[in-house]
């Protein structure tokens, strides 16, 4: 039976959440605020995690950021409401995995649910760190360094470079990034892509004109040689 745990402090909205999906046959945990949702998620004991934004003590933008810092890699799918929350959650910053706005049909919810846990999860090998040309990446720190400078990247541009250096030489669709990194129901067009790898290739390539590691492959997609 699936785990699910959900962090929501709305008593009504949890309350009709986890009956729906016990209802579903999957096995519910709750909590109410966002720093004992957090600690609770850190077990990584979870199949999927549900997690409102607004939340008391600590929100759950921070505790998404957090629990990927932390090397914690169980599906999130986010509750929003505001615009400006959904803004954030599409930019991809935060590492999220989905997302559902409120007031949302619970019908969605479990849907969106279902979509998360059925989407493969392939076996490849962990990376804590990785070096190529001169650019150092700690995967568990979430630190980079081009040279001896400090590189900023954000916890979804550290998701792909992981996501691309564990399929190094693998000629990657951009089609499967969306559907595997992103989650493509949320980005129907792979410009979405093109203009992430264009801004990563401005941070880790010498020339981002001229890449010799994010490499563009015409009429297929994207390939990292080392």
């Amino acid at each position: 039976m699936k785990k699910i745990l959900i962090i929501e402090d709305d008593p009504a909205t949890l309350t009709g959440i986890e009956e729906t999906l016990k209802e579903e046959h999957f096995e519910v945990s709750t909590v109410l605020s966002g720093q004992m949702g957090y600690d609770k998620a850190k077990e990584g004991k979870f199949d999927l995690i549900i997690l409102d934004i607004m939340l008391p003590e600590k929100n759950g933008i921070d505790i998404c950021k957090d629990l990927r810092r932390d090397g914690i890699n169980t599906p999130i799918l986010m509750l929003t409401g505001k615009k400006e929350e959904i803004d954030k959650v599409i930019g991809l910053e935060i590492g999220a995995d989905d997302y559902v706005t409120k007031p949302f049909s619970i019908r969605e919810l479990v849907a969106r649910v279902k979509a998360l846990l059925r989407r493969p999860q392939e076996i490849r090998p962990e990376v804590e760190e990785y070096s190529f040309s001169n650019v150092y990446l700690n995967f568990k720190k979430q630190e980079a360094k081009k040279g001896n400078n400090p590189v900023e990247l954000s916890v979804m541009e550290f998701k792909v470079m992981k996501y691309f250096i564990q399929r190094e030489g693998e000629v990657i669709e951009r089609i499967k990034l969306l559907d595997e990194v992103w989650g493509y129901e949320n980005y129907p067009s792979t410009r979405t892509v093109d203009n992430f790898i264009l801004n990563l290739r401005k941070k880790i390539e010498d020339d981002h004109s001229d890449p010799k590691h994010l490499l563009t492959i015409h009429g297929a997609g994207y390939k990292f040689v080392k």
